[in-house]
């Protein structure tokens, strides 16, 4: 706004004002939602990237242990439970890498709460002004 007094401004400078700052206020708006949708965007990557991860662990987790059953049906003792606790490790591992992947993509980590906070907060400021 300017320097001068509300009151010795006439209508058209105060509606134009108003729409300046209205659009001002918007492109700020508009530049908060696509920083948030994009850092929402990355925290999908990297909850895919985690799932991945996890499925290719679990996937080797079924191949160890595969092979480790079959060692220990075959020996009884021995090198078979050495395999047994590697995989029983590496399926751990990949639980965890799904589990961390399923939160990241949780509906409510990905909603864009500052822009729709600060929405509410501009919605509430021009209506307490337009008043």
């Amino acid at each position: 706004m300017t320097d001068s007094p509300r009151d010795a401004r006439s209508l058209p400078e105060l509606i134009a004002d108003i729409v300046s700052e209205v659009s001002d206020l918007l492109k700020t708006e508009a530049q908060l939602v696509r920083s948030e949708i994009s850092d929402k965007i990355r925290q999908v990557e990297v909850g895919g990237g985690a799932i991945a991860a996890g499925a290719i662990c679990l996937l080797v987790a079924l191949f160890v242990l595969s092979q480790a059953m079959v060692v220990a049906l075959g020996n009884y003792m021995g090198d078979a439970w050495a395999a047994l606790l590697v995989g029983v490790v590496i399926a751990i591992i990949g639980v965890a890498f799904l589990a961390k992947g399923r939160h990241d993509l949780s509906p409510t980590n990905l909603t864009p709460d500052r822009a729709t906070t600060q929405l509410r907060k501009d919605a509430r400021l021009v209506k307490e002004q337009s008043q």
